[in-house]
This record gives C-alpha cells, sequence and structure tokens, in this order.
C-alpha cells in the first residue's frame, strides 16, 4: 500500500484498536477525539492530534468515522468545526464504520457524495482485540472504484471484507442483522447460565461443554471466558449493543417484521440498563439475567 494519510475520528475502543494497528505499520496517523487522554494516549506512538475534525480532514487523504451514532457522525461532520464544512476535498474518501440504520448512512452518503467524496458505509465486527491484529471483519458497500482503491488499506485493517453492495446502506442493513443475532444470542446464553446456576451448575464447566455441543455460540463463548475471570475491563459497551437491537428492531418495523426474539432481547438489555450498566462491557449481562420466577 502506498503511504497514505490516514485520519480517524473518534479513538475510543475501536477506533483507537485500528490506530494502533495502523501505527504498527508505519502509517502516518491523525486522531480526534473528545476525551483528550484518548489522543494523548497514540500521540505517544506517533499520531498526531488534530484540533478539529476539519482539521484532521484537510490534513488526511482518507477519514475514518469511528463513533457511536449517527447523531455523531453529523456533529463531527456537519456542525461548525465539522469534518465537512467548508467542505472536505473532492476525491476524499469517508468511511463510517460505526453501527448506524441504513437510511442514516444512505443520507449522509448523498450528502457528501455531492461534493464529490467518496463514501463507503462499512460497518466494523471483532472486538478491540481483533482491530489491534488486523483480523476484524468489515461489511462494505460503495461504489467499484471507491472501494477498490482503498482496499489496500481495507486489507490491512480487516480478516475479511464482505462486499454486500454497491448502494450505502446495504452494509449498514447486514450489520444490525448480524448484531441481532448477536445480541439475541447473548441474552439467550444468560439465560441459560442463570438456569445452570439455579440448578447447582458449575460455570466454568457449563461453558466448556455449551462450547463443544450444540449450543455453542461466538458470542457466549467469547463473553462467557472475560465474565468468567471477574474481568470488567469494558471492550464493548452493553449500551452500543442495546443501542444496535434498537436500530436492528427499528429496521425489522420499516420490513414489516415484529423480531420477536429480538425484543425479548432488547427487554434484557434494557433491563441491565436500568441497573446502572450501560458503561460496562456487554458481558455483564452474562451475571445480570435472571429466569421469571412460575
Amino acid at each position: 500500500m502506498d503511504r497514505q494519510r490516514i485520519g480517524i475520528i473518534g479513538v475510543g475502543n475501536m477506533g483507537g484498536a485500528i490506530a494502533q494497528r495502523l501505527l504498527d505499520i508505519n502509517a502516518e496517523v491523525r486522531v480526534r477525539d473528545i476525551r483528550p487522554e484518548a489522543e494523548r494516549s497514540l500521540a505517544q506512538r506517533g499520531a498526531r492530534i488534530a484540533a478539529s475534525p476539519a482539521e484532521l480532514v484537510a490534513q488526511v487523504d482518507v477519514t475514518l468515522i469511528v463513533v457511536v451514532n449517527a447523531r455523531q457522525i453529523d456533529a463531527v461532520l456537519f456542525e461548525e468545526g465539522g469534518a465537512a464544512e467548508p467542505a472536505l476535498p473532492a476525491g476524499h474518501a469517508v468511511l463510517l464504520l460505526s453501527t448506524i440504520a441504513p437510511a442514516d448512512a444512505r443520507r449522509i452518503a448523498e450528502r457528501l457524495s455531492a461534493r464529490g467524496v467518496a463514501v463507503l458505509d462499512a460497518p466494523i465486527s471483532g472486538g478491540p482485540a481483533r482491530a489491534r491484529d488486523g483480523s476484524m471483519s468489515m461489511m462494505l458497500a460503495g461504489e467499484e472504484a471507491a472501494c477498490a482503491r482503498l482496499q489496500p488499506l481495507l486489507d490491512l485493517l480487516c480478516g475479511r471484507v464482505f462486499r454486500i453492495g454497491a448502494a450505502a446502506g446495504q452494509a449498514s442493513a447486514m450489520k444490525l442483522v448480524n448484531n441481532l443475532l448477536a445480541g439475541v444470542n447473548l441474552a439467550a446464553g444468560a439465560e441459560a447460565l442463570s438456569l445452570g446456576r439455579r440448578a447447582g451448575l458449575d460455570p466454568a464447566l457449563m461453558l466448556e461443554v455449551i462450547g463443544a455441543s450444540s449450543g455453542a455460540c461466538w458470542m457466549l463463548a467469547d463473553r462467557g471466558v472475560r465474565w468468567l475471570a471477574g474481568d470488567k475491563t469494558p471492550r464493548a459497551h452493553l449500551s452500543i449493543l442495546a443501542k444496535d437491537l434498537e436500530l436492528a428492531l427499528a429496521l425489522a418495523a420499516e420490513q414489516g417484521s415484529v423480531a420477536p426474539f429480538g425484543q425479548v432481547a432488547h427487554r434484557r438489555f434494557a433491563e441491565a440498563l436500568a441497573t446502572g450498566l450501560a458503561g460496562a462491557d456487554d458481558s455483564a449481562l452474562l451475571g445480570e439475567t435472571e429466569l421469571p420466577s412460575g
């Protein structure tokens, strides 16, 4: 890959891990985050800090946006000091890596494309560890020429890139389908572990047996390890997956579906949020869900 100047707006768990991955391969990286401490930790490794999104995009060729939701994307792009004001340079590439509604991905892409900016709808999955080592997965939608131009960069960041389509919003829809299942599986796993604990089963043995049997699922295996170890370091905030479930349910409603399993999972997450776990790792759900008493 030719040496590109890469900007990252939002260097939390995922964005920060991506920045570290790029710094590992000696890329020229500029970062912007509302938390100075997140910027400083990357500056110590050689990243340059931009004072605003507008300053960042003026200094890079490609901008990765890794914030929480569409409202934050609108803020970093279109509010005062935002990346799109007065205008992103034509030919610039913006990758929307956040999990957002398909309609928001389309709206943002249309607004930027009108300025000659290449926009890729590119939500990511796999967690910070896989972002850090370049093995995360990406769902990608965008014009063929832009995707081809950025493929060398994507190959450095991702173990697998799934081409979903040419239209913005298609990759975001795929991400919501995935995260609907992720949330349902985690909620179901919490219920199964709750049942086993009530029946006197050892949690470690349950995870071992389930992992080798027909009940195995990636979410329970991944989250179960750190829940069992008592590791409460937030890697994927519970509030984020709750937000994604809400977006998935909205997408289902648009398609005329009620998504009953998704509704139950969303309710479990809402109950956990109500106990003050918004900032906790979503593995905390495994210790929170209890079976209703009959």
